[in-house]
């Protein structure tokens, strides 16, 4: 699906630009392009096909963190964009010490966000509508941490923006803060996508979230689950013919340790 090693490893002497070290946390360029990011949130499982892009070798995404104003900003502005697409309610992102928002970055463009929420005296978004299922968790000496503000633009066509932002959420999550369990609430519409796609199982009744004014499902995905699919699957892409999951177009295992070790020196 992508080549990071060369990025995140590369040649030794080769002299490494200030945005590489100093805002990017890795890039790519997708070989493949689907059908199926045009209604995300997300579309029906059976809508998914793979496309090859005539265009996806000059295409190339960044992954970032919107630790700043602007890039809160940014990433808002897509949030907003994609939720008053579908008639949600959202508000603008803000610096939360527990929280870590991802961007998807082509060229100076925000395309993809997701926030990751880590559990703390204070909570968690999800505890907002769920919390006596996360509590639950908690008391089963689970570690969680929840999945929210997700918006990935409807103009781009590749699995690969998706598979990154979800992959570098399970890489802070479970590699670096040892969550066990990750949650998210969704349109009960696009619970049978999680299932099919990640592994993600209902976890909560339906209800409805003040926060989008719209009908919401809690998930759960179990970080073991999620590890053993990417030590399979992970860097595959389009090869992994007959695989109904977005794994394939995670990064590879090797790679995902090579972001990982970077992160943990703070590079």
């Amino acid at each position: 699906m992508l080549d990071v090693r060369k990025f995140l490893f590369g040649n030794k002497k080769r002299h490494r630009t200030p945005d590489e070290w100093d805002k990017t946390i890795v890039a790519f360029s997708p070989n493949f392009s689907p059908s199926w990011l045009r209604d995300l949130a997300l579309p029906a499982p059976e809508d998914i096909a793979n496309q090859r892009d005539e265009n996806a070798e000059q295409q190339v995404f960044k992954v970032r963190l919107a630790n700043s104003e602007d890039r809160r900003k940014s990433a808002s502005l897509l949030i907003q964009k994609m939720y008053d697409w579908r008639g949600y309610d959202a508000d603008a992102l803000k610096h939360d010490p527990n929280k870590i928002t991802l961007a998807v970055y082509q060229e100076d463009k925000v395309v993809g966000t997701m926030s990751l929420g880590m559990d703390s005296p204070q909570g968690m978004v999800v505890d907002q509508l769920y919390k006596p299922e996360a509590d639950q968790l908690r008391a089963e000496g689970r570690k969680l941490c929840d999945i929210t503000r997700l918006a990935v633009d409807h103009d781009i066509k590749s699995k690969s923006v998706l598979a990154s932002l979800f992959h570098m959420a399970f890489i802070y999550g479970h590699n670096i803060h040892h969550a066990t369990d990750f949650l998210i609430e969704v349109n009960p519409r696009h619970v049978l996508f999680y299932e099919r796609m990640m592994g993600f199982e209902p976890f909560g009744e339906e209800k409805t979230c003040p926060r989008v004014n719209a009908p919401a499902v809690l998930m759960r995905l179990d970080a073991t689950h999620a590890d053993e699919q990417i030590i399979r699957y992970g860097g595959m892409g389009a090869v992994a013919t007959g695989v109904r999951s977005i794994y394939p177009y995670f990064f590879s295992h090797d790679d995902e340790l090579g972001i990982t070790q970077r992160l943990l020196r703070g590079e």
